[in-house]
């Protein structure tokens, strides 16, 4: 499968505040290649979460999430999102630009070819993953003069 080129994509979350009185909630980051369009009417795509990870986790408890695609210049928010064993996100959203989506309350990256909210429509336990189906709530489409990042043969590149 190293060989099939695949997008690359931010799938974003904002935790809920656990305690009324204690910290506020955490954004939630995770880098996919696995995030794929399902169907235009319902407009529906699909995220593929190891299972028992952290976003797998949160998208079992939140059903609103976002998702950013990722231009050719965004390489190192990708690599930053992709690291394990990471215990906290905070410190990985503090220097990037982004706002927070209308409808989903999480991050939406500045810079990114596309970004969409969704809420969780299915999830679908498949191996050692959960295939999460979202409905698209918000789309948006920005003018932007970089191309695609992709990933190929485990490794980043983009389109030549």
């Amino acid at each position: 499968m190293s060989r099939l080129t695949a997008g690359v994509a931010l799938v974003t979350a904002h935790e809920a505040q656990p305690d009324p009185d204690g910290p506020s909630g955490e954004d939630v980051g995770m880098t996919a290649t696995s995030f794929m369009s399902v169907s235009l009417d319902p407009p529906l795509v699909l995220v593929s979460l190891r299972e028992g990870s952290r976003m797998d986790d949160l998208l079992a408890e939140q059903p609103l999430w976002a998702v950013s695609v990722l231009s050719e210049h965004q390489r190192t928010t990708a690599g930053r999102f992709a690291m394990k064993g990471r215990i906290s996100d905070r410190l990985l959203f503090d220097d990037l630009s982004y706002e927070r989506g209308t409808a989903s309350g999480a991050p939406l990256l500045e810079g990114a070819l596309a970004t969409l909210e969704c809420r969780t429509e299915q999830r679908v336990p498949a191996g050692d993953h959960t295939l999460v189906i979202g409905r698209v709530l918000t789309a948006s489409a920005p003018a932007a003069p970089d191309g695609p990042l992709t990933y190929f043969r485990g490794r980043y590149r983009h389109l030549a």
